[in-house]
């Protein structure tokens, strides 16, 4: 093992939790290499002898994700392994009073609006110039596009506004010189991501301005996909719509969080609308867009929960047919609005309703799949992998959706490429299909 003394200087970040932070850990590896430092993302050696870990705080096994990874490099750190370790993002946002007396190993904690003092104790400048600029740590053809920080909404669930602070916009000059960059980079997909992407453009544009900006962004030359995660559906800028029918690199795939789908609950969750006005919000989408796939994502076991209004949730995602579904257990988060309420639904009825409502949407993405046997789609390769290069088409995103298989003996592809596919078989999630040359 190396000694403290012959131990070169090298920066490793760790990244926990979601897209947003994965972009925010991108920012500060430019800033570190614009300073000509060595530094690294997620390395699988044990070179580095300063740690970074951008937390995340958002419910509670993600936190416990968090704290179990700190506190991993404070073990490392006490063996000698590691010589300085850090902390930032919205776990140590949010909890870096009640942690840093009980994890006394890390030298200092940041919250999620201090890159300037992070990169200064890690003897780097913020540089000004860099600003827009981004070095990836996903595949070079595709990227997130953080277009907003924070959120305004009042959800009674949710401490994102309590780790990231009210809505900000990003200016459309510098996001749309973010894209020009990304794609000299040989960056073929955006996804454009934020608390709230409908409320763009609200605070510095005096407007919603999202389709303004997507159409800027879709003109990008080398862009092919334009994607959207997290819209809100309360006040949703129906002229995006229009937007995204008509412009040909804008994917028609809407990543909308609707959380519940019974009234009742919708209103002491503090969303803004109600079921029947959610129903006729879908209605109106898949009209003025046809064929898009919709994406969404509920919460079983909200306090005070019925049966009854379980059931409602469950028959709406059956009336409802999404594309793509996923579905959490309600974490009781202190501070927020909920909290005042008795987290009154036991863990396990959470996981048995959460459980129900996946078993269904398998059932529906089966049925779903099967319709696509036999018909050609355009895909977007990320990997190849077990004997086969996987993709996706414009129906879904990395990480979280449904993906293309082909099989690498019978087939090649260049990953990063697009290729055209005909679907041979389907499975729940999974599509198996052969490259037309």
């Amino acid at each position: 093992m190396r000694t403290k003394g012959n131990r070169k200087h090298k920066i490793n970040i760790v990244t926990l939790g979601c897209s947003k932070n994965l972009v925010d850990s991108e920012t500060l590896l430019t800033q570190l290499k614009g300073n000509q430092l060595e530094a690294t993302h997620e390395a699988q050696d044990d070179e580095a002898n300063v740690i970074v870990v951008n937390t995340c705080g958002f419910i509670e096994n993600a936190k416990q994700e968090s704290i179990d990874t700190i506190l991993r490099y404070a073990d490392a750190k006490e063996d000698g392994l590691i010589d300085k370790l850090y902390v930032t993002g919205c776990l140590s946002h949010r909890y870096k009073d009640e942690l840093a007396p009980e994890i006394p190993s890390v030298d200092a904690w940041f919250g999620t609006n201090e890159l300037p003092r992070l990169l200064k104790t890690l003897r780097a400048d913020y540089k000004q110039e860099l600003v827009g600029e981004r070095l990836l740590t996903t595949p070079a053809h595709f990227a997130y596009l953080k277009i907003a920080e924070g959120c305004d909404r009042p959800c009674s669930f949710c401490a994102i506004p309590l780790m990231r602070g009210g809505h900000v916009s990003q200016p459309m000059e510098l996001l749309t010189q973010q894209a020009r960059n990304l794609a000299r980079q040989g960056t073929k997909e955006l996804i454009l991501i934020a608390q709230d992407l409908t409320y763009y453009g609200l605070d510095i544009y005096k407007k919603r301005n999202l389709s303004e900006l997507v159409a800027r962004l879709a003109d990008v030359e080398g862009i092919d996909w334009i994607r959207l995660q997290y819209a809100y559906p309360s006040g949703f800028p129906l002229d995006i719509l229009d937007v995204m029918r008509d412009h040909p690199h804008i994917c028609k795939y809407l990543d909308m969080p609707l959380q519940h789908g019974s009234t009742d609950v919708l209103r002491r969750m503090r969303r803004g609308i109600t079921r029947e006005k959610t129903e006729a919000l879908i209605h109106t989408i898949r009209d003025r867009v046809p064929g898009i796939a919709l994406r969404t994502t509920l919460i079983a076991g909200y306090p005070g929960e019925t049966e009854a209004e379980f059931e409602e949730m469950y028959q709406f995602v059956e009336r409802s047919r999404f594309d793509r579904l996923g579905i959490f257990t309600y974490s009781h988060e202190e501070n927020t609005h909920a909290f005042q309420q008795p987290d009154d639904v036991p863990a396990e009825v959470k996981q048995e309703r959460a459980d129900a409502v996946m078993e269904l949407q398998e059932s529906i993405s089966w049925e779903l799949n099967q319709e696509k046997i036999g018909r050609t789609y355009k895909v977007l390769f990320d990997r190849k992998e077990g004997g086969y290069f996987i993709g996706r088409t414009e129906f879904d995103s990395p990480e979280v959706d449904n993906e293309v298989l082909v099989d690498a003996a019978k087939h090649y592809v260049r990953i990063g490429d697009f290729a055209q596919v005909k679907i041979d078989s389907a499975a729940e999630f999974d599509l198996y299909g052969s490259v037309i040359v």
